[in-house]
C-alpha cells in the first residue's frame, strides 16, 4: 500500500498473525496492515503539504511585499480556519465517515496550495494568498484530527505501539516537502509551479490511500450495532465531559508546550535563520530541513526508548533537550552551534504528540477514547496554529529571535506536566506501551 514504511513495521507483520483486539475479534491481518499503511500515508501527505508551504514562505513574503507582522496576520488567517477545521472534524467524521472525510479535506488542502501558489507568484495578491490559506488551514486542521483518531484506533486494534511511527511519517512528509522546496528554490522553480505539483500529488495519493481505511459505523449505529444509537444530546455531553478530566487537561499542557515549539519552528525557523542569523533563503530552507530530519529520526527510534524508560521519563528528557536546543538557536552566533540547536530543538519536539495521543486513549470505553483523542488533538493543534501568529507579533516588536524566547518557558511547563501521560491500567492498555 504505502511506499513509506520503516523496517520495524515490516517486522511486526511476521508476528501475531491472529492478534485479538482488546475490544473484540481481530480484523484479518491483511486488512489491519492496509489500514495502518493508509494512515501512514495520510500522515505523510499532511507533513508534505505543510513543509511545502512553509519552506517557500520567505519567497512568498518577498513577492507579495509584507512585513514580519504582515506574515503573522496572514498566518493568523490560516490559524483561524484551521481551528474551525479542528472543531468541525468530529462532525465531518460522523456525517461522512473517516474515508470520505479525509479525502475531501485533503482535496481542499490541494486547492488551497494552488491558490497560494498563484497569489504568491503569478499574480501577487495578499487576499488570494489568504483565501488559499483559509482552504489549506481548514483542510489540514480537519485531517489532523481525523488521522489521529484513526491512528489511535488502528494502534488499539494492532495491539502494539505504532503512534510514534505514524507521526514519524508526518515527519517523513515534512522532510520530503522541505527537500523538494530546497530543490525548487535552488533551480528557481516558481512558487506556483512547485506548489501546483505538490497539490496534484496530494490529491491523487489521498484518493487512493483512503480506500484502505475501514468503513466503520459509529457505536450504536446501523442494523448490526450492538446497542441502540445514542441520542445526539448524549454524544455531545460525552464529547464535552472529557474536558472536565484533570489528567486529560495536563496531557493537553504537555502537548501545548511542545506543539507550540514545533508549530513555531514550522512557520518561523526558516525566517529566523534568514532574518535573525543572516542566512540566505536557500540556507534558511536547508535549516528547516535539518529540523525535520531531527524530529523524524527521533520519532522513528523513539518507540523502543518509550518502552524501556516509560512515557514520563522520555517526555521530561525531551523537554530538557528542547530547552537546550532553543537556547543554542536563539543565543548562538556560530553556525555549528545554530545547527546543533536546530537538531536538539527538533529532537525535543518529537514525542509529545504521539505519546499524548496514546495517553489520551488509555481508557476503557472506545467512544470515550475517540472523544479524548479528538480533544487532545485540538489542544495540540491549537498550539500549532495559534503559536506562530503570536511569535510573529513578538518578532515584529522585539526581533524574531527574541520572540522565540517564549518557547523556553512553555517547554519547561510541558516537562512539569509530563507525569499525567503515565500509562493507565485497564483492558485498553497495549502490551507495547509501557508506562513510566
Amino acid at each position: 500500500m504505502s511506499q513509506h514504511q520503516h523496517p520495524e513495521t515490516d517486522m511486526a507483520e511476521t508476528h501475531d498473525e491472529h492478534r485479538v483486539s482488546p475490544a473484540g475479534p481481530a480484523r484479518p491481518r491483511r486488512e489491519l496492515v492496509a489500514w495502518r499503511n493508509a494512515v501512514f500515508t495520510i500522515f505523510f501527505l499532511s507533513g508534505l503539504s505543510l513543509a511545502s508551504w512553509v519552506a517557500r514562505l520567505p519567497a512568498i513574503r518577498d513577492e507579495i511585499g509584507v512585513s514580519t507582522q504582515g506574515v503573522g496576520l496572514i498566518i493568523l488567517a490560516m490559524s483561524i480556519s484551521s481551528i474551525i477545521g479542528l472543531v468541525g472534524a468530529p462532525w465531518i467524521m460522523a456525517r461522512f465517515g473517516a474515508r470520505l472525510g479525509m479525502s475531501g479535506v485533503l482535496l481542499l488542502v490541494s486547492a488551497g496550495l494552488v491558490l497560494i501558489g498563484i497569489g504568491g507568484s503569478i499574480t501577487p495578491s495578499v487576499p488570494l494568498v489568504v483565501i488559499g490559506l483559509a482552504l489549506f488551514g481548514f483542510g489540514n486542521g480537519s485531517v489532523d484530527v481525523m488521522m489521529n483518531v484513526e491512528g489511535a484506533e488502528a494502534e488499539r486494534e494492532l495491539g502494539k505501539t505504532v503512534m510514534p511511527l505514524m507521526h514519524a511519517f508526518f515527519s517523513f512528509g515534512t522532510v520530503a516537502g522541505a527537500a523538494l522546496a530546497v530543490a525548487a528554490s535552488a533551480i528557481a522553480l516558481p512558487v506556483w509551479g512547485h506548489l501546483g505539483i505538490i497539490a496534484g500529488l496530494i490529491g491523487v495519493v489521498a484518493i487512493i490511500a483512503v480506500r484502505f481505511v475501514p468503513v466503520r459505523e459509529e457505536p450504536g449505529d446501523g442494523p448490526h450495532a450492538e446497542a441502540p444509537r445514542e441520542p445526539r444530546s448524549t454524544r455531545v455531553k460525552r464529547s464535552l465531559r472529557v474536558w472536565a478530566d484533570p489528567r486529560l487537561l495536563l496531557i493537553g499542557v504537555v502537548m501545548l508546550g511542545m506543539s507550540f515549539a514545533e508549530g513555531s519552528a514550522n512557520d518561523w525557523l526558516a525566517i529566523a535563520a534568514v532574518d535573525g542569523h543572516g542566512l540566505d533563503q536557500t540556507a534558511g530552507a536547508a535549516m528547516f530541513t535539518v529540523f525535520t530530519i531531527a524530529i523524524t529520526t527521533a520519532r522513528v527510534f523513539g518507540g523502543p526508548f518509550i518502552d524501556r524508560f516509560g512515557r514520563v521519563a522520555m517526555l521530561q528528557s525531551m523537554s530538557a533537550i528542547g530547552v537546550v536546543g532553543l537556547a543554542l538557536f536563539i543565543f548562538s552566533s556560530e553556525p555549528w552551534m545554530i545547527i546543533a540547536g536546530t537538531v536538539l530543538w527538533g529532537i525535543g519536539c518529537s514525542l509529545a504528540f504521539p505519546v499524548g495521543m496514546s495517553a489520551a486513549a488509555d481508557v476503557r470505553d472506545r467512544a470515550d477514547a475517540a472523544a479524548r483523542v479528538s480533544a487532545v488533538a485540538m489542544i495540540g493543534y491549537c498550539a500549532f496554529l495559534v503559536g506562530p501568529p503570536l511569535i510573529g507579533f513578538l518578532g515584529q516588536t522585539f526581533g524574531i529571535l527574541n520572540g522565540l524566547i517564549l518557547l523556553l518557558a512553555l517547554r519547561a511547563m510541558a516537562g512539569r506536566a509530563a507525569p499525567a501521560a503515565r500509562e493507565q491500567p485497564g483492558p485498553r492498555a497495549r502490551a507495547g506501551a509501557r508506562g513510566a
